[in-house]
């Protein structure tokens, strides 16, 4: 994909809005804004002026605002076209631009711009992906932690120590006749077990982040007719699912996310397991087994005036063994004597009644427990899987490492592959087809 040519696309969402921009990028713009806005635009000042066709006739009206290289988004010339955000004018004006010798941006084009002209790392650059489709307020403050660097910052002070202790090492490899134990001398063993600390603990906020930013997928499961429908309307605090006495009622799974303390929670209520020869609801059985298979969690309702029957203990025995699980003893109301809502027999079995929704509160308490959440967003950055995986490898070379200091050739080699891991995070090493996958997710504009 060449870098130097220019690109534009309209960079608001699509449908009707008060305002519209079309944004374009590249090494020189005089043409474009000679061809558009019809004089020169001084840097970094938004300039009220008619946006006009190639008979110079004005297509609209609004705002002109020109970065000059390398002061912008991308690190190269780029200007802004701020006008009324209708769909047919917005087309019009971008029609305009692409006549004047630009191509339409790829997804993400511009973002990648910035990364390759050192505006952003990868990173960073991920980070405004990240920002823009965050599904909670403690996800976006995530993301813009990430985005001004946080994440970076963690990552480039393992790296520096990294490459402070290889120097250490291959000084005593290139000096192996000197009398000064360089290793000893700088205690390069202190230091090794400093760096694995951590990235222990950098490992565990990026886990923690990559919460927020993935969210947890739920699948509510059961019998026929022990209140999933029931809790899925709790927790969301909405109508979605029909609920009768008639059991078999819910067929197709209903699926909707709620905010669970800043994570996304992706709640699937299912059709209940049983065993049926209805084929429709032979269906939604199989997508029940099928949306179980993909979840994080799985909470299994039992109807609590039946006690927990055989039905029930074959539903647990299928459920797969690393899958977490939530035992919840649903209708406590229609109990008498002394059964109250609480959370007991276990960490995982919670009593409540979805329809009076009293304990509902305790379900996304061991939602919590369950995915390993240690407190609130405050301070944590916004971490993807690809993050997870380099910081994981990078400790595994790290733990090889310290096995090896007898061996020094060996001990240089993993301390060059835990530094090589950290730098695939923002982008030190990274290939192409990464990158090209990365960005291929942004949106256009973006």
């Amino acid at each position: 994909m060449p870098e130097n040519d220019v690109i534009a696309a309209i960079a608001t969402a699509p449908g009707l809005s008060g305002i519209g921009v079309i944004r374009v990028s590249g090494p020189r713009l005089d043409a474009v804004i000679a061809g558009v806005v019809g004089k020169p635009l001084p840097p970094r000042h938004a300039v009220l002026v008619a946006f006009r066709d190639d008979r110079g006739e004005a297509l609209d009206q609004g705002l002109a605002l020109f970065f000059q290289a390398p002061h912008s988004y991308t690190g190269q010339d780029v200007l802004e076209l701020q006008g009324h955000g209708g769909p047919v004018v917005l087309q019009l004006l971008l029609k305009r631009c692409l006549e004047l010798g630009a191509r339409l941006a790829q997804p993400g084009e511009f973002t990648r711009r910035a990364y390759l002209n050192d505006k952003l790392d990868l990173a960073q650059a991920e980070s405004v992906a990240d920002l823009i489709s965050a599904a909670t307020a403690e996800a976006a403050r995530g993301a813009l932690r990430s985005l001004q660097g946080a994440f970076s910052h963690e990552v480039d002070g393992l790296v520096n120590s990294l490459v402070e202790l290889r120097m250490l090492v291959e000084a005593t490899l290139d000096f192996p006749d000197e009398e000064i134990d360089f290793l000893k001398q700088a205690d390069a063993q202190g230091r090794l077990t400093a760096v694995s600390t951590k990235l222990c603990s950098l490992l565990s906020a990026s886990q923690q982040g990559s919460l927020l930013r993935e969210g947890v997928h739920v699948v509510l499961a059961g019998r026929p007719n022990v209140g999933k429908s029931s809790l899925l309307n709790r927790l969301t605090g909405e109508e979605l699912a029909i609920v009768t006495d008639i059991p078999g009622t819910t067929r197709d799974a209903i699926r909707q996310t709620i905010n669970v303390e800043g994570i996304p929670a992706h709640i699937i209520d299912t059709a209940g397991l049983r065993e049926s020869t209805d084929p429709v609801e032979r269906i939604g059985i199989e997508r029940t087994w099928a949306a179980i298979d993909q979840a994080d969690v799985v909470v299994l309702l039992i109807d609590a005036t039946q006690g927990e029957s055989d039905a029930d203990r074959d539903i647990l025995k299928k459920l797969p063994s690393a899958l977490p699980c939530i035992r919840v003893m649903n209708k406590v109301d229609l109990l008498t004597g002394s059964a109250a809502i609480a959370r007991r027999d276990g960490p995982g079995k919670v009593w409540l009644s979805a329809k009076t929704g009293s304990g509902v509160d305790l379900v996304r308490e061991a939602l919590l427990e369950k995915v390993g959440w240690q407190g609130t967003g405050e301070g944590l950055f916004m971490a993807r899987e690809r993050h997870i995986e380099a910081l994981a490898q990078a400790q595994a070379h790290l733990e090889n490492a310290a096995q090896r200091t007898r061996h020094l050739e060996l001990l240089a080699e993993e301390l060059r592959l835990a530094q090589e891991a950290l730098g695939t995070i923002t982008g030190e090493f990274t290939s192409d087809d990464l990158l090209g996958e990365i960005f291929s997710r942004f949106c256009i504009g973006k």
